[in-house]
Protein backbone atom coordinates (compact mmCIF):
# COMPACT_ATOMS: atom_id res chain seq x y z
CA UNK A 1 0.00 0.00 0.00
CA UNK A 2 2.73 2.13 0.63
CA UNK A 3 2.89 3.12 -3.33
CA UNK A 4 -1.18 4.53 -3.04
CA UNK A 5 0.42 6.89 0.19
CA UNK A 6 -3.22 7.02 1.93
CA UNK A 7 -4.07 4.41 4.35
CA UNK A 8 -6.46 1.50 4.05
CA UNK A 9 -10.21 1.66 6.03
CA UNK A 10 -12.70 -1.27 6.10
CA UNK A 11 -15.32 0.30 3.62
CA UNK A 12 -18.24 0.20 6.35
CA UNK A 13 -15.76 2.91 8.37
CA UNK A 14 -15.80 5.46 5.69
CA UNK A 15 -20.00 5.27 5.04
CA UNK A 16 -19.88 2.24 2.39
CA UNK A 17 -22.32 -0.83 2.43
CA UNK A 18 -19.37 -3.43 1.55
CA UNK A 19 -21.54 -5.92 -0.43
CA UNK A 20 -22.89 -2.96 -2.84
CA UNK A 21 -19.35 -2.30 -3.34
CA UNK A 22 -18.70 -6.75 -4.06
CA UNK A 23 -21.19 -5.67 -6.57
CA UNK A 24 -18.64 -3.48 -8.10
CA UNK A 25 -16.78 -6.10 -8.30
CA UNK A 26 -18.63 -8.40 -10.13
CA UNK A 27 -19.96 -6.09 -12.43
CA UNK A 28 -16.54 -5.27 -13.33
CA UNK A 29 -15.84 -8.98 -13.95
CA UNK A 30 -18.80 -9.76 -16.06
CA UNK A 31 -17.61 -7.11 -18.53
CA UNK A 32 -14.18 -8.35 -18.51
CA UNK A 33 -15.40 -11.48 -18.92
CA UNK A 34 -17.92 -10.27 -22.01
CA UNK A 35 -14.80 -9.14 -23.80
CA UNK A 36 -14.99 -5.33 -23.22
CA UNK A 37 -11.60 -5.06 -22.17
CA UNK A 38 -9.07 -6.89 -21.19
CA UNK A 39 -8.20 -5.66 -17.42
CA UNK A 40 -8.90 -2.97 -15.53
CA UNK A 41 -7.78 -1.05 -11.91
CA UNK A 42 -10.18 1.14 -9.81
CA UNK A 43 -9.65 3.06 -6.55
CA UNK A 44 -12.69 4.68 -4.39
CA UNK A 45 -11.49 6.96 -1.46
CA UNK A 46 -13.18 9.13 1.47
CA UNK A 47 -12.02 11.24 4.29
CA UNK A 48 -8.41 10.72 2.80
CA UNK A 49 -8.58 6.82 3.37
CA UNK A 50 -8.66 4.38 0.73
CA UNK A 51 -11.65 2.80 0.83
CA UNK A 52 -12.23 0.06 -1.99
CA UNK A 53 -8.90 -0.97 -4.44
CA UNK A 54 -9.39 -3.71 -7.33
CA UNK A 55 -7.40 -4.98 -10.17
CA UNK A 56 -9.62 -7.43 -12.56
CA UNK A 57 -8.61 -9.35 -15.29
CA UNK A 58 -5.25 -9.12 -17.74
CA UNK A 59 -2.91 -6.33 -18.41
CA UNK A 60 -3.00 -7.41 -22.06
CA UNK A 61 -5.10 -9.56 -24.17
CA UNK A 62 -3.53 -13.19 -23.44
CA UNK A 63 -0.68 -11.67 -21.31
CA UNK A 64 -0.19 -11.06 -17.49
CA UNK A 65 -2.93 -10.44 -14.81
CA UNK A 66 -3.77 -6.71 -14.11
CA UNK A 67 -0.93 -5.12 -11.82
CA UNK A 68 -1.22 -2.87 -9.47
CA UNK A 69 1.55 -0.84 -10.97
CA UNK A 70 0.14 -1.28 -14.22
CA UNK A 71 0.93 1.81 -16.90
CA UNK A 72 -2.16 3.11 -18.99
CA UNK A 73 -2.64 5.57 -21.26
CA UNK A 74 -4.67 8.36 -19.91
CA UNK A 75 -4.99 10.81 -23.01
CA UNK A 76 -7.40 13.56 -21.88
CA UNK A 77 -6.54 12.68 -18.10
CA UNK A 78 -3.68 14.84 -18.78
CA UNK A 79 -5.87 18.36 -19.30
CA UNK A 80 -6.24 18.43 -15.53
CA UNK A 81 -2.28 18.41 -15.08
CA UNK A 82 -1.71 20.77 -17.50
CA UNK A 83 -4.43 23.28 -15.99
CA UNK A 84 -3.03 22.45 -13.30
CA UNK A 85 0.46 23.99 -14.02
CA UNK A 86 -1.33 26.85 -15.57
CA UNK A 87 -2.83 28.02 -12.25
CA UNK A 88 0.51 27.68 -10.39
CA UNK A 89 1.61 30.38 -13.27
CA UNK A 90 -1.79 32.00 -12.06
CA UNK A 91 -0.93 31.93 -8.28
CA UNK A 92 3.17 33.29 -9.09
CA UNK A 93 1.50 36.50 -10.85
CA UNK A 94 3.51 35.29 -13.98
CA UNK A 95 -0.02 34.47 -15.88
CA UNK A 96 -3.44 35.61 -16.09
CA UNK A 97 -6.59 33.54 -17.39
CA UNK A 98 -7.70 36.87 -19.02
CA UNK A 99 -4.63 37.17 -21.05
CA UNK A 100 -4.80 36.61 -24.52
CA UNK A 101 -3.26 33.85 -26.24
CA UNK A 102 -1.96 36.18 -28.62
CA UNK A 103 0.30 37.59 -25.79
CA UNK A 104 2.45 34.70 -26.10
CA UNK A 105 1.66 32.97 -29.12
CA UNK A 106 1.19 36.19 -31.78
CA UNK A 107 0.16 33.56 -34.61
CA UNK A 108 -3.47 33.27 -32.77
CA UNK A 109 -3.61 37.28 -32.95
CA UNK A 110 -4.62 36.70 -36.76
CA UNK A 111 -6.67 33.40 -36.83
CA UNK A 112 -10.21 33.55 -38.38
CA UNK A 113 -13.25 31.75 -37.92
CA UNK A 114 -14.47 29.79 -40.33
CA UNK A 115 -18.37 30.24 -40.84
CA UNK A 116 -20.13 27.68 -43.76
CA UNK A 117 -22.01 29.47 -46.63
CA UNK A 118 -23.08 26.82 -48.94
CA UNK A 119 -20.38 25.45 -50.41
CA UNK A 120 -17.68 28.24 -49.36
CA UNK A 121 -16.09 28.48 -45.97
CA UNK A 122 -16.08 32.06 -45.60
CA UNK A 123 -13.82 33.56 -43.27
CA UNK A 124 -14.45 36.18 -40.51
CA UNK A 125 -12.51 38.19 -37.84
CA UNK A 126 -12.51 37.35 -34.24
CA UNK A 127 -15.23 39.49 -32.39
CA UNK A 128 -13.26 38.98 -29.61
CA UNK A 129 -9.16 37.37 -28.53
CA UNK A 130 -8.95 34.09 -27.66
CA UNK A 131 -8.01 34.06 -23.98
CA UNK A 132 -6.14 31.32 -21.60
CA UNK A 133 -9.60 30.89 -19.64
CA UNK A 134 -10.94 30.10 -23.19
CA UNK A 135 -8.51 27.45 -23.74
CA UNK A 136 -9.35 25.71 -20.14
CA UNK A 137 -12.71 25.93 -20.62
CA UNK A 138 -12.79 24.56 -24.15
CA UNK A 139 -14.49 28.25 -25.51
CA UNK A 140 -11.60 29.45 -27.62
CA UNK A 141 -13.10 28.46 -30.78
CA UNK A 142 -10.60 25.15 -31.49
CA UNK A 143 -11.92 22.00 -32.31
CA UNK A 144 -10.80 18.34 -32.83
CA UNK A 145 -10.37 16.73 -36.41
CA UNK A 146 -12.31 13.71 -34.84
CA UNK A 147 -15.58 14.69 -32.65
CA UNK A 148 -17.01 15.94 -35.62
CA UNK A 149 -17.51 16.52 -39.67
CA UNK A 150 -17.95 19.86 -40.51
CA UNK A 151 -15.70 21.90 -42.51
CA UNK A 152 -13.08 23.08 -40.23
CA UNK A 153 -13.40 19.71 -38.17
CA UNK A 154 -11.87 17.99 -41.56
CA UNK A 155 -9.41 21.26 -42.45
CA UNK A 156 -8.19 20.48 -38.85
CA UNK A 157 -8.31 16.31 -39.47
CA UNK A 158 -6.48 17.11 -42.70
CA UNK A 159 -3.91 19.33 -41.14
CA UNK A 160 -2.78 16.58 -38.59
CA UNK A 161 -2.31 19.22 -35.94
CA UNK A 162 -1.00 16.72 -33.60
CA UNK A 163 1.69 15.27 -35.43
CA UNK A 164 4.00 13.08 -33.83
CA UNK A 165 6.45 14.43 -36.04
CA UNK A 166 6.56 18.14 -35.48
CA UNK A 167 7.58 19.70 -31.84
CA UNK A 168 4.85 21.16 -29.55
CA UNK A 169 5.69 24.60 -30.97
CA UNK A 170 4.86 23.21 -34.49
CA UNK A 171 1.73 21.74 -34.09
CA UNK A 172 0.75 24.44 -32.36
CA UNK A 173 2.04 26.72 -35.19
CA UNK A 174 -0.56 24.77 -37.51
CA UNK A 175 -3.36 24.76 -35.16
CA UNK A 176 -2.84 28.64 -35.51
CA UNK A 177 -3.42 28.59 -39.60
CA UNK A 178 -6.39 27.25 -39.63
CA UNK A 179 -9.90 28.83 -38.82
CA UNK A 180 -11.52 28.21 -35.47
CA UNK A 181 -14.94 26.86 -35.47
CA UNK A 182 -17.06 29.47 -33.39
CA UNK A 183 -16.23 32.78 -32.27
CA UNK A 184 -14.04 32.53 -28.82
CA UNK A 185 -16.48 32.12 -26.01
CA UNK A 186 -19.65 31.42 -27.82
CA UNK A 187 -19.87 27.59 -27.75
CA UNK A 188 -18.00 24.61 -25.43
CA UNK A 189 -16.05 22.54 -28.38
CA UNK A 190 -13.86 19.84 -27.30
CA UNK A 191 -10.45 20.39 -28.96
CA UNK A 192 -6.93 20.82 -28.71
CA UNK A 193 -7.33 24.13 -26.64
CA UNK A 194 -5.39 22.44 -23.61
CA UNK A 195 -2.07 21.68 -26.56
CA UNK A 196 -2.00 25.34 -26.85
CA UNK A 197 -2.04 25.98 -22.95
CA UNK A 198 0.17 23.62 -22.64
CA UNK A 199 2.46 25.41 -25.33
CA UNK A 200 2.07 28.46 -23.25
CA UNK A 201 2.93 26.85 -20.09
CA UNK A 202 6.08 26.26 -21.82
CA UNK A 203 7.04 29.83 -22.96
CA UNK A 204 6.60 31.30 -19.66
CA UNK A 205 8.67 28.82 -17.91
CA UNK A 206 11.13 28.62 -20.84
CA UNK A 207 11.10 24.84 -20.64
CA UNK A 208 9.70 21.48 -22.18
CA UNK A 209 6.34 20.58 -20.98
CA UNK A 210 7.59 17.50 -19.81
CA UNK A 211 10.13 19.15 -17.56
CA UNK A 212 7.85 22.05 -15.64
CA UNK A 213 5.28 19.18 -15.15
CA UNK A 214 8.23 16.96 -13.34
CA UNK A 215 9.99 19.91 -11.61
CA UNK A 216 6.18 21.46 -10.10
CA UNK A 217 3.65 18.21 -9.95
CA UNK A 218 5.08 14.60 -10.72
CA UNK A 219 8.30 15.50 -8.31
CA UNK A 220 6.46 16.88 -5.30
CA UNK A 221 3.80 14.39 -5.25
CA UNK A 222 5.96 11.41 -5.93
CA UNK A 223 4.36 10.55 -9.37
CA UNK A 224 7.39 8.50 -10.62
CA UNK A 225 5.49 7.13 -13.23
CA UNK A 226 3.52 9.40 -14.95
CA UNK A 227 5.54 10.53 -18.61
CA UNK A 228 4.53 11.40 -22.33
CA UNK A 229 6.41 8.00 -22.60
CA UNK A 230 7.16 4.79 -21.68
CA UNK A 231 10.65 4.12 -21.36
CA UNK A 232 11.65 0.56 -22.28
CA UNK A 233 12.63 -0.89 -19.07
CA UNK A 234 9.03 0.10 -17.84
CA UNK A 235 7.36 -1.59 -21.40
CA UNK A 236 6.25 -4.91 -19.35
CA UNK A 237 3.68 -3.18 -17.16
CA UNK A 238 1.93 -1.21 -19.82
CA UNK A 239 -1.77 -1.91 -20.28
CA UNK A 240 -2.90 -2.86 -23.50
CA UNK A 241 -6.61 -2.21 -25.39
CA UNK A 242 -7.63 -5.24 -27.82
CA UNK A 243 -7.53 -2.98 -30.75
CA UNK A 244 -6.41 -0.08 -31.39
CA UNK A 245 -8.64 0.58 -34.45
CA UNK A 246 -11.21 3.54 -32.91
CA UNK A 247 -7.99 5.48 -32.25
CA UNK A 248 -6.12 5.20 -35.43
CA UNK A 249 -9.40 5.57 -37.13
CA UNK A 250 -9.53 8.84 -35.14
CA UNK A 251 -6.47 9.64 -36.02
CA UNK A 252 -5.35 9.43 -32.38
CA UNK A 253 -1.69 8.44 -31.30
CA UNK A 254 -1.64 5.20 -29.56
CA UNK A 255 1.35 6.17 -27.29
CA UNK A 256 3.42 2.85 -27.56
CA UNK A 257 6.71 5.07 -27.99
CA UNK A 258 9.47 4.51 -25.72
CA UNK A 259 11.52 7.30 -25.92
CA UNK A 260 10.88 11.07 -25.83
CA UNK A 261 8.85 12.28 -28.17
CA UNK A 262 8.98 15.52 -30.31
CA UNK A 263 5.49 16.58 -29.90
CA UNK A 264 4.33 16.77 -26.56
CA UNK A 265 0.80 16.58 -26.18
CA UNK A 266 -0.74 19.19 -23.11
CA UNK A 267 -3.99 17.97 -24.10
CA UNK A 268 -3.63 13.88 -24.25
CA UNK A 269 -0.14 12.83 -24.20
CA UNK A 270 0.48 11.27 -20.93
CA UNK A 271 0.66 7.35 -19.37
CA UNK A 272 0.26 7.44 -15.66
CA UNK A 273 -0.63 4.56 -13.38
CA UNK A 274 -3.58 4.11 -10.24
CA UNK A 275 -0.90 5.18 -8.15
CA UNK A 276 0.58 7.66 -9.60
CA UNK A 277 -2.94 9.15 -10.47
CA UNK A 278 -4.22 9.00 -6.58
CA UNK A 279 -1.87 11.51 -5.65
CA UNK A 280 -2.93 13.63 -8.01
CA UNK A 281 -6.31 13.65 -7.66
CA UNK A 282 -5.91 13.46 -3.72
CA UNK A 283 -3.89 16.76 -4.13
CA UNK A 284 -6.77 17.94 -5.78
CA UNK A 285 -9.54 16.75 -3.02
CA UNK A 286 -7.62 18.40 -0.51
CA UNK A 287 -7.58 21.46 -1.88
CA UNK A 288 -4.41 21.85 -3.83
CA UNK A 289 -2.26 20.17 -1.46
CA UNK A 290 -0.59 16.54 -0.60
CA UNK A 291 1.90 14.56 0.52
CA UNK A 292 3.52 18.00 1.83
CA UNK A 293 3.84 19.30 -1.32
CA UNK A 294 0.68 23.07 -1.95
CA UNK A 295 0.55 23.30 -6.00
CA UNK A 296 -2.01 25.43 -5.39
CA UNK A 297 -4.49 27.43 -2.93
CA UNK A 298 -7.99 25.54 -1.30
CA UNK A 299 -9.73 28.35 -3.20
CA UNK A 300 -7.71 28.08 -6.50
CA UNK A 301 -9.05 24.41 -6.64
CA UNK A 302 -12.94 25.52 -5.75
CA UNK A 303 -11.95 27.90 -8.92
CA UNK A 304 -11.07 25.96 -11.30
CA UNK A 305 -13.78 23.50 -10.19
CA UNK A 306 -16.41 25.86 -10.76
CA UNK A 307 -18.93 26.28 -13.70
CA UNK A 308 -17.41 28.72 -16.24
CA UNK A 309 -19.59 28.47 -18.71
CA UNK A 310 -21.90 31.56 -18.75
CA UNK A 311 -25.75 31.42 -19.74
CA UNK A 312 -24.02 32.69 -23.62
CA UNK A 313 -22.28 29.45 -24.18
CA UNK A 314 -23.68 26.95 -25.85
CA UNK A 315 -23.20 23.82 -23.93
CA UNK A 316 -25.16 21.69 -26.30
CA UNK A 317 -22.64 18.70 -27.27
CA UNK A 318 -21.83 15.07 -27.23
CA UNK A 319 -19.18 15.27 -24.94
CA UNK A 320 -20.53 17.23 -22.09
CA UNK A 321 -23.22 15.33 -20.50
CA UNK A 322 -26.47 16.71 -19.73
CA UNK A 323 -26.39 18.71 -16.11
CA UNK A 324 -23.02 19.57 -16.60
CA UNK A 325 -20.85 22.64 -16.53
CA UNK A 326 -17.35 23.09 -17.83
CA UNK A 327 -14.36 24.54 -15.50
CA UNK A 328 -10.70 25.12 -15.47
CA UNK A 329 -9.57 21.52 -17.27
CA UNK A 330 -12.73 19.60 -15.25
CA UNK A 331 -16.34 18.96 -16.22
CA UNK A 332 -18.59 20.41 -13.12
CA UNK A 333 -22.10 18.99 -12.20
CA UNK A 334 -24.47 21.88 -12.10
CA UNK A 335 -27.94 19.52 -11.73
CA UNK A 336 -28.74 16.88 -9.76
CA UNK A 337 -30.65 15.04 -12.27
CA UNK A 338 -29.97 14.80 -16.43
CA UNK A 339 -26.96 13.23 -16.19
CA UNK A 340 -26.23 9.45 -17.23
CA UNK A 341 -25.24 8.93 -13.48
CA UNK A 342 -26.41 9.44 -9.97
CA UNK A 343 -24.14 11.99 -7.97
CA UNK A 344 -24.71 15.48 -6.09
CA UNK A 345 -24.00 19.24 -7.55
CA UNK A 346 -20.58 20.34 -7.30
CA UNK A 347 -18.85 16.99 -8.16
CA UNK A 348 -16.26 17.60 -11.09
CA UNK A 349 -14.05 14.96 -13.71
CA UNK A 350 -12.40 14.13 -16.49
CA UNK A 351 -11.61 11.08 -18.71
CA UNK A 352 -9.33 9.66 -21.43
CA UNK A 353 -9.98 8.09 -24.41
CA UNK A 354 -9.25 5.07 -23.96
CA UNK A 355 -11.95 4.79 -20.86
CA UNK A 356 -10.10 5.76 -17.76
CA UNK A 357 -11.63 8.43 -15.60
CA UNK A 358 -11.36 9.93 -11.92
CA UNK A 359 -13.77 12.18 -10.50
CA UNK A 360 -14.46 14.47 -7.18
CA UNK A 361 -17.21 14.97 -5.02
CA UNK A 362 -16.35 17.69 -2.40
CA UNK A 363 -19.91 17.19 -0.77
CA UNK A 364 -19.05 13.41 -0.32
CA UNK A 365 -15.34 14.08 0.42
CA UNK A 366 -14.93 11.54 -2.08
CA UNK A 367 -12.69 10.61 -4.94
CA UNK A 368 -12.87 7.28 -7.65
CA UNK A 369 -10.40 6.65 -10.21
CA UNK A 370 -11.00 3.84 -12.77
CA UNK A 371 -8.01 3.09 -15.17
CA UNK A 372 -9.03 0.34 -18.47
CA UNK A 373 -8.09 0.60 -21.93
CA UNK A 374 -11.08 0.02 -24.00
CA UNK A 375 -12.04 2.99 -26.41
CA UNK A 376 -15.16 1.18 -28.14
CA UNK A 377 -16.76 1.13 -24.46
CA UNK A 378 -15.58 4.27 -22.70
CA UNK A 379 -18.37 5.70 -21.78
CA UNK A 380 -20.29 2.53 -20.88
CA UNK A 381 -17.45 2.02 -18.20
CA UNK A 382 -17.44 5.09 -16.72
CA UNK A 383 -21.27 5.06 -16.45
CA UNK A 384 -21.46 1.74 -15.05
CA UNK A 385 -18.46 3.08 -12.62
CA UNK A 386 -20.27 6.08 -11.25
CA UNK A 387 -23.43 4.72 -10.87
CA UNK A 388 -22.15 1.59 -8.94
CA UNK A 389 -19.77 3.56 -6.54
CA UNK A 390 -22.41 6.23 -6.01
CA UNK A 391 -25.24 3.37 -5.02
CA UNK A 392 -22.56 1.89 -1.75
CA UNK A 393 -22.45 4.71 -0.59
CA UNK A 394 -25.10 5.36 2.62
Amino acid sequence: MCAFVLPYVPSERLGFDPHRLDRLTDAMQRQIDEGKAPGLSMLIARHGKIAYRQSLGELRPGGPAMSDDAIFRIYSMTKPMVSVAAMMLVEEGRLSVLDPVSNYIPAFADVKVGVPTGDRLDLQPLARPITVQDLMRHTSGLTYGFTGVTPVQKLIKAANVLSADRTTAENVEAMAALPLMHQPGTAWEYSVSTDVLGRIVEIVEGARLSDVLRAHIFGPLGMTDTAFFTPHAKLARRADPFSFEVMIAAGADSVNIDSPPKFESGGGGLVSTLADYTRFTAMLANGGAFAGARLLSPRTIAYMASDHLDAKVNRNHALLWPGHGFGLGVAVRVRDGLAPSAGSVGEYFWGGMMGTTFWISPRDDLFAILMVQSPEYREYFRVVFRNLVTAALL
